[in-house]
């Protein structure tokens, strides 16, 4: 179990000075964790003793043990589809079957991972015509992220989707005001230079939206919003199934609650939209 989930499901067990410490952790999770006992107290404004009583409430040995724990979240992390591959697993039935089942399983888990109120103000920032959009993904996920980005093009205006080229992110990176909102994906091998770009837009004042997986890339510490669903396939390459359906169900959800200006915007683009014939001449 996580040292997060840990914390959660303990909750309703802690006292007054030990949720002010769950806050400070999960605050800045999971680094606020691997600092000293003594200057994780003093930021929390807690003593050690009940940091002691803390990590053993939530079924940890000691202090040590706790950032262990975390330590071991890191490098998961980090892992790469060479290192995650054990090369025994059992497929129940035909590999096909197998693999949709497992992936169906972790679409379940990402509901649950996800209230409906984060899902609801996730949608309303992403409609808000009042805010400009950017939109990107890492070296892979970028895919998932251009999913939302051509949905998003076709439903409002002001909805920009960054080129790989790090280069050209100044210029979007200047055109950011306060609360726009930067929607990053960061899925596990996180992506050094996303993380840059979301201080940046930070510093702008804009709002980061951060879809990743359980152990949190570290652009955790700059979103305003984290949506995080599960990516674990028991094979040697992670799953984005569920990433795809939380993307389309925010598409949906915008495109029905906002029918009128989406079917106008929808018909507006097919009206300049070039066709394969207009290409070719």
């Amino acid at each position: 179990m996580l040292v997060k989930d840990r914390i959660t499901a303990e909750a309703e067990n802690l006292t007054a000075s030990e949720r002010k410490l769950a806050a400070a952790v999960l605050s800045d999770y999971p680094y606020a964790g691997l600092v000293s006992i003594q200057d994780l107290a003093a930021h929390a404004e807690v003593s050690a003793p009940s940091i002691s009583r803390f990590v053993n409430k939530i079924g940890l040995a000691g202090y040590q043990e706790f950032q262990r724990a975390l330590i071991a979240e890191l490098k998961e992390g980090q892992r790469s589809p060479a290192e995650i591959h054990t090369g025994n697993r059992h497929v129940e039935g035909g590999y096909l079957g197998d693999f949709i089942a497992r992936a169906s399983a972790q679409m379940a888990v990402s509901s649950a991972a996800i209230t409906e109120a984060q899902f609801g103000r996730i949608c309303a920032l992403l409609m808000d015509p009042k805010r400009e959009i950017h939109i990107l993904g890492g070296r892979v996920s970028d895919s998932i992220a251009f999913h939302l980005s051509f949905h998003l093009r076709q439903m409002r205006k002001g909805v920009y989707h960054l080129p790989a080229n790090i280069e050209t992110w100044p210029e979007y990176i200047l055109r950011m005001k306060q609360d726009d909102v930067l929607f990053a994906v960061d899925f596990r091998r996180y992506q050094p230079s996303l993380l840059r770009l979301c201080e940046a837009a930070q510093a702008q004042k804009a709002r980061v939206v951060l879809m990743t997986d359980k152990w949190l890339s570290p652009i955790a510490r700059h979103a305003a919003e984290v949506l995080p669903v599960p990516i674990e396939s028991g094979t040697l390459w992670d799953t984005y199934t569920p990433a795809l359906a939380v993307i389309e169900a925010i598409a949906t959800k915008i495109a029905e609650d906002n029918f009128d200006q989406t079917r106008a915007r929808i018909k507006a683009w097919d009206a300049v939209r070039l066709t394969d014939e207009d290409r070719s001449t």
